[in-house]
């Protein structure tokens, strides 16, 4: 351990001091790099900070107790030594857990996209749902959200809708959300009183800064189209409405929501370069189109990572198999249950890894 504080130690001083260099300073993408290498280094160096200090009172007690004859300073001094004892241990695996290579999006803005899968129009209503929840959460977290892109459906749901969220490590708090949603209800349109299931798939992708993708203008086309509402209609007077096509991938993205090209145009870039990012880090891993297949699967009602049962009021993610039985709290944005257990099982299996 002791040697792992003063790595931790020496690569702090060193990012400290390339963070005061006039070259680095002059380059964005070193600068984006290194400040966020620095976020993740001051919560170890605290950690180490403490390290040292619990040792040292460790220290600092054990001499005082063999030169200490009063009975009275001899138990307080004993107190104070089994205290520190017993925090070192923590301090220690939190250091451990601090220094486990962790995913180098954490730190980023997220992308979140939600697309009504099997169940037609009740998928659509849910997709609407998982909007409100996230964005609720987004803002129980302090976190800033926008919307990019939606289609809305006839009944006042989402057939997709696309919107970013912005905060301080807001990647590692929104990525555990990926994947197939299923929920049990019985629907509006429902006569018959019989429990439907429908799926709505979420993707989060992390943001990525313009110096992390540059889009080259002319690998890029860029057309103007009349924008839509539900059911087809217009809902612009003029051709506002933009598509952004990255011709080597293929990929396209249209937001219409603005009335001004321009802004449709920066919304839809911003979609765009998410998703080439996560095409980037994808291919970093060798698992190209892989990853993202496994955060949203098909959408099928079989696949899932979170059912909602109205019924019963119950909420159960499937991955950590935890449950809660206030479905309303949780619709309302009361994630924290889910993600907390999520991060300590990925935690969990971090250690294991490191420690093989």
């Amino acid at each position: 351990m002791e040697r792992l504080v003063e790595e931790i130690e020496r690569s702090f001083a060193e990012v400290e001091e390339r963070l005061q260099d006039p070259e680095v300073l002059a380059d964005p993408r070193q600068l984006a790099d290194l400040g966020r290498r620095h976020s993740r280094l001051s919560d170890a160096h605290g950690l180490a900070a403490a390290y040292r200090d619990t040792r040292r009172q460790i220290d600092d007690a054990g001499e005082m107790l063999e030169a200490e004859s009063d009975a009275e300073t001899r138990s307080y001094l004993q107190g104070e030594l089994e205290e520190a004892r017993e925090l070192l241990p923590q301090l220690e695996e939190q250091i451990r857990l601090a220094m486990v290579q962790r995913d180098p999006a954490d730190d980023k803005d997220v992308i979140v996209e939600i697309r009504a899968g099997a169940g037609g129009e009740e998928a659509a209503l849910f997709a609407g749902d998982l909007y409100k929840m996230l964005t609720r959460y987004a803002e129980r977290r302090g976190f800033r959200h926008q919307d990019l892109a939606t289609d809305p459906s006839e009944a006042g749901g989402f057939k997709d809708v696309t919107f970013s969220i912005a905060g301080d490590g807001a990647y590692s708090v929104f990525k555990w959300e990926s994947g197939v949603h299923r929920v049990q209800r019985v629907p509006a349109t429902e006569s018959q009183g019989r429990i439907h299931t429908s799926t709505a798939t979420v993707a989060v992708l992390p943001e990525a800064e313009e110096v992390e993708v540059v889009l080259d203008p002319r690998e890029l086309e860029i057309e103007t189209i009349r924008g839509w509402g539900p059911g087809g209609q217009s809902v612009n007077t003029t051709d506002s409405a933009v598509r952004v096509t990255h011709v080597p991938s293929g990929l396209s993205v249209v937001c219409q929501d603005e009335r001004s090209q321009l802004q449709n145009k920066e919304r839809a870039l911003r979609i765009l370069r998410a998703r080439l990012y996560e095409i980037e880090l994808e291919r970093a891993h060798n698992e190209l189109d892989e990853e993202r297949r496994s955060q949203i699967g098909t959408g099928a009602r079989s696949e899932k990572v979170r059912t909602y049962n109205y019924p019963q009021s119950r909420v159960t993610d499937h991955r950590v198999k935890v449950t809660s039985h206030n479905l309303n709290a949780v619709l309302l944005g009361e994630l924290e249950p889910f993600t907390d257990a999520l991060q300590a099982d990925d935690n969990r299996r971090r250690l294991q890894e490191a420690s093989a």
